[in-house]
Parts: C-alpha cells; sequence; structure tokens
C-alpha cells in the first residue's frame, strides 16, 4: 500500500494489496495504492492501479486511474487507462481516457471518456432517418 509522506504530499512506495483465492470481501476498499484482486469482492473499489485476475471478480463500482482486467466485473467502471484482456467479461458501463479491449474480451455496457462525462454530455444520440425523397417535393 502507498502511504503519503505528511512532508511533500508525495507517496512512498509500499507492498500491493493483494486479495487472494479462496478469500471473499464484503464491503468497499478504497486505497492509494496497488490492488490485486484474485478472488471476489463484493462492494466498491477505489485505487490508483487495480488489477483482476482470472479468477478475480468486482460486484461493485471500480475507481482507478489504470485498471487491468482479466476476470470479471459487474459495476459502473471510471478510470483513466482500462485494459481489457481477452478473458475479461464486464457487465457495466466504462469511463475512461484510454481505452484497450483484446479481441475475446466480453463487454455489456457503454463506454464513454471522462471528459465527456465531466462535461455533462448528453448520452443521447440524434438519428435522422430520411426516405431517400427530397424535401419541398
Amino acid at each position: 500500500m502507498f502511504s503519503k509522506d505528511k512532508k511533500d504530499g508525495k507517496r512512498k512506495a509500499g507492498a500491493p494489496t493483494i486479495i487472494s483465492e479462496g478469500l471473499t470481501v464484503t464491503g468497499n476498499l478504497d486505497g492509494e495504492g496497488d490492488v490485486q484482486v484474485d478472488s471476489v469482492v463484493d462492494g466498491d473499489v477505489k485505487s490508483v492501479r487495480l488489477s483482476i485476475g482470472q479468477n478475480g471478480r468486482i460486484v461493485g463500482a471500480v475507481h482507478a486511474e489504470k485498471l487491468l482486467v482479466r476476470g470479471r466485473i459487474d459495476g459502473q467502471i471510471h478510470a483513466q487507462e482500462v485494459t481489457l484482456t481477452r478473458s475479461a467479461r464486464v457487465k457495466g458501463d466504462i469511463h475512461h481516457d484510454t481505452l484497450s479491449i483484446e479481441p475475446g474480451a466480453q463487454l455489456d455496457g457503454h463506454c464513454r471518456r471522462l471528459n465527456a462525462v465531466e462535461e455533462g454530455d448528453s448520452a443521447n444520440i440524434n438519428l435522422v432517418v430520411s426516405d431517400g425523397k427530397p424535401t419541398g417535393a
């Protein structure tokens, strides 16, 4: 886990938090460092760097600067950089700056850039339908 140095506000390197296989966490996780999830977290997760292993699953919202998904997420994602590997399974919307999706990854949700979400852009799409006939004729 990272800790803040009170003098200059910089983070000191520390050991990552690992949720090992066989452990189920019920509740929210909020940290300032690296988190590796190889089991089940039933709650929201917030960290700087978050990695979901192939057997890992999060049921809740995810907030991170950098997110690597090899397992499952059932919930909304907010991250600057998101990578979905071929084994990733995501049910929920992704709000991102950078998004990488490998062939084979499954996503059931919408993808939006973070700046569009922050600016409050409408999620609606305006479609123009034409029957091919000129107007006014």
